[in-house]
């Protein structure tokens, strides 16, 4: 398995950008599939991006499409998920993922997963 920690997150106005960072440790990062889901106080966690272990493929939520960008670095062993026109409902806890099926949306797809970070969206 692989360990994964989140940061970057924060407070941001409306129409803002944040950058948020998930540093994995282990060996098989480099091949896992990789993904950002977060959850919003009193909803379920839900898938928001995913990338492929080379970075070559992402795939994305249809509320985050055109704002957000998944991208890794296999060198530095890090995942990244750019945010920008960030909205109110953007507002949850982000969570780094990594499992091995390219294109899963379901949280039973990912076996690993970080503590998670902070996002919050003022109006």
């Amino acid at each position: 398995q692989v360990q994964l920690v989140e940061s970057g997150g924060g407070l941001v106005q409306a129409g803002g950008s944040l950058r948020l960072s998930c540093a994995a440790s282990g060996r098989t990062f480099s091949s896992a599939v990789m993904a950002w889901f977060r959850q919003a106080p009193g909803k379920e966690r839900e898938f928001v991006a995913g990338i492929n272990w080379s970075g070559a493929g992402q795939y994305y939520a249809d509320s985050v499409k055109g704002r957000f960008t998944i991208a890794r670095d296999n060198l530095k062993n890090t995942l990244y998920l750019q945010m920008n026109s960030l909205k109110p409902e953007d507002t949850a806890v982000y969570y780094c993922a990594a499992g091995p099926r390219w294109g899963a949306r379901a949280m039973t797809s990912f076996g690993s997963w970080g503590q998670g970070t902070q996002v919050t969206v003022s109006s």
